[in-house]
C-alpha cells in the first residue's frame, strides 16, 4: 500500500516538476525579446543580434555571464537562474533563426572594411579577420558570427576589447582592437553589418 501511495505521489508531482522548466520561447518572450527581439534581431543597435549566431558560442557567452567571467549588469541577472538545459535551449532557438543584414550610412567605407577584414593591415600588424572568423564572417563553434551584426554593437565590442573590459574571449582580439584605427574599426564594422 505504501509503495502504491508513493508511486501515486510521484506521478502527481512529476508533471509539475517538468512544467517548471521554462521553454525557450517563454524565456525569449519574458527575458530576451526586449533587447534582442522575439526572433533574435536586436531592438537597438547597442544590443547584439542573436539570430543565426553559433550555438556553442551562445552557450559559452551565457555561461560566462552567469559565472561573471563576462561582466554585464544587464545580462548577469537574466541568466543567473538558468539551468544548463535552458541555456542550451535558448542557444538552439537563436541559432536556428535567420540573421538580417543592415544598411550602412557610408557606402564608401565598405570596400575599406572588406580590405581590412580579408587582408588585414600589414603596416600596423592587424591580421586578416578571415583567419579566425572565416571568409563569410560566419565564425565557428568557438568564435562568433559577425555577418549581419549591428555596426554600432561591433564598434562597442572592439572598444571593450581594446580597453580590456571584455576579456572572456580570445586574447588575440585585444591586440587586434588596439591596432585598428577608428576609421578602420568603423569600416570593418560597417562591412560586417551589411553581409548576409
Amino acid at each position: 500500500m505504501k509503495l502504491h501511495t508513493f508511486a501515486l505521489a510521484c506521478a502527481l508531482i512529476a508533471p509539475a516538476a517538468w512544467a517548471a522548466e521554462p521553454t525557450a520561447e517563454s524565456l525569449v518572450s519574458s527575458r530576451c525579446a526586449t533587447c534582442h527581439g522575439a526572433e533574435g534581431h536586436a531592438t537597438s543597435p547597442i544590443f547584439p543580434s542573436l539570430a543565426g549566431q553559433n550555438r556553442e558560442y551562445l552557450v559559452k557567452q551565457m555561461q560566462d555571464f552567469k559565472s561573471k567571467k563576462r561582466v554585464s549588469e544587464t545580462m548577469a541577472p537574466q541568466v543567473a537562474d538558468l539551468s544548463d538545459e535552458a541555456i542550451a535551449a535558448l542557444a538552439d532557438f537563436f541559432a536556428a533563426r535567420k540573421a538580417r543584414t543592415h544598411r550602412v550610412s557610408d557606402a564608401d567605407l565598405v570596400p575599406v572594411g572588406r580590405y581590412i577584414y580579408t587582408k588585414g593591415n600589414s603596416w600596423s600588424g592587424v591580421p586578416a579577420c578571415t583567419t579566425c572568423h572565416g571568409e563569410n564572417a560566419a565564425g565557428s563553434t568557438n568564435l562568433p558570427r559577425l555577418a549581419g551584426q549591428n555596426s554600432r554593437y561591433l564598434l562597442a565590442q572592439l572598444k571593450d576589447f581594446n580597453q580590456r573590459i571584455r576579456n572572456n574571449d580570445n586574447e588575440a582580439m585585444h591586440l587586434v582592437a588596439s591596432r585598428l584605427t577608428e576609421l578602420e574599426a568603423k569600416a570593418v564594422a560597417d562591412y560586417l553589418s551589411q553581409l548576409p
